[in-house]
């Protein structure tokens, strides 16, 4: 039940996923910036 139910909401969200980075170079981008945005919130903490 629950891998139907994980399975369901990746199906509807995969394309707005793939919509936000229509490019390999900004799905590069996408996720630099996801990976500076975790380094600048972890920084304070270490």
């Amino acid at each position: 039940m629950r891998k139907t139910k994980m399975l369901t909401l990746g199906l509807m969200l995969a394309p707005a996923l793939l919509a936000g980075c229509n490019t390999v170079a900004g799905a590069g981008k996408d996720v630099s910036s996801a990976g500076r945005a975790v380094t600048g919130a972890a920084e304070p903490v270490r």
